[in-house]
């Protein structure tokens, strides 16, 4: 199973796309996510990665995301570690609806931790993270987009 997350944003999917590119935003919309360290220049090319903390001091885990498969503007596919916690495939597509776009995220425990807990209840607790997180890229994207 997977958790899957949709929300509708009013701005094009180049403007939407535009922040999935920039590694900084991640640390705004990403639930969880505290810092972005460094990112490679060839942002969001397959095999690029960028370093990221994730949680708060004491507890703060710094690993990497990194681009699996990416077809600008409608999609790109990474794979997110926080280890030993989890290990993910996560999904992103985008396509126009009306004037705006609409995003679908969808993350697949691969490893970590995560994957041992009961799929339903970790599918449930990583859509509704996913929720928000959605909503948070929502209005970097529109604040971006004017």
């Amino acid at each position: 199973m997977a958790a899957r997350a949709e929300i509708t944003i009013d701005a094009t999917p180049q403007d939407v796309f535009a922040v999935l590119s920039d590694p900084e935003t991640y640390a705004y919309w990403v639930v969880g996510s505290s810092e972005i360290h460094q990112s490679d220049e060839t942002w969001p090319e397959p095999g690029s990665f960028f370093e990221h903390s994730q949680g708060f001091r004491p507890l703060r885990i710094r690993d990497t995301t990194t681009v699996l498969e990416s077809d600008p503007p409608r999609r790109l596919k990474l794979e997110t570690r926080i280890r030993p916690f989890s290990v993910a495939e996560v999904e992103l597509r985008v396509r126009r609806a009306g004037n705006g776009s609409h995003v679908t995220m969808t993350e697949q425990v691969t490893g970590g931790l995560a994957r041992l807990s009961i799929g339903p209840v970790r599918d449930l607790a990583f859509k509704l993270r996913n929720v928000e997180s959605l909503r948070r890229l929502r209005r970097v994207v529109e604040e971006r987009a004017g």
